[in-house]
């Protein structure tokens, strides 16, 4: 199974959310999944890929042509897409299960961007897993549930996202919706 991981290349994080990619990282591994990601060394991103190295899991990094400096040494796999909306397309198309990690702009890109294709099939049932440490994408999770009640969303596919608030939350979440 391919699993999609949005998340931060940010530096310095926090260890919590470093350990939070780690444990990922590990149960993809262990579990002989597929880790699809945006291939850079840096960050959330490099301590997902580097665990599922670790465990053993394959890794496939997507990577736009201009960040090719910045590819992961630990990807099994790479392709190279001509900008960041290619990316996101690619790793759309490819995914079976989402996880939105902690991140920024790109990483909210990402998630609205997967949810927007995932409404326009009306059964599409993969699941969008959301990581959502600390109350930080409460928010963003309530507007998602408040516009399942308007016509807008028309009630399609906002409900395939499943919030998680710590890491032993995140992989119980994944072990019901894998096989």
């Amino acid at each position: 199974m391919k699993i999609v991981v949005y998340c931060s290349s940010q530096e310095g994080l926090d260890e919590k959310y470093r350990l939070l990619a780690r444990d990922l990282g590990t149960w993809i591994g262990e579990h002989g999944h597929t880790l699809v990601y945006g291939g850079s060394n840096a960050g959330l991103m490099h301590i997902t890929a580097a665990a599922v190295h670790e465990a053993g899991g394959h890794i496939m990094g997507v990577i736009p042509e201009m960040f090719r400096h910045r590819i992961d040494p630990v990807c099994d796999e790479v392709v190279y897409t001509a900008n960041l909306g290619d990316r996101k397309q690619y790793m759309i198309e490819h995914g079976d299960v989402f996880v939105v990690m902690p991140g920024g702009i790109g990483t909210l890109d990402e998630w609205m961007s997967t949810l927007a294709v995932m409404t326009i099939g009306n059964d599409d049932p993969r699941p969008v897993i959301v990581a959502n440490i600390d109350g930080l994408y409460d928010a963003t999770v309530q507007q998602l549930a408040d516009m399942t009640r308007t016509p807008f969303a028309r009630g399609k596919n906002l409900a395939c996202t499943l919030a998680a608030t710590s890491a032993a939350h995140l992989l119980q979440i994944l072990n019901e919706v894998t096989p």
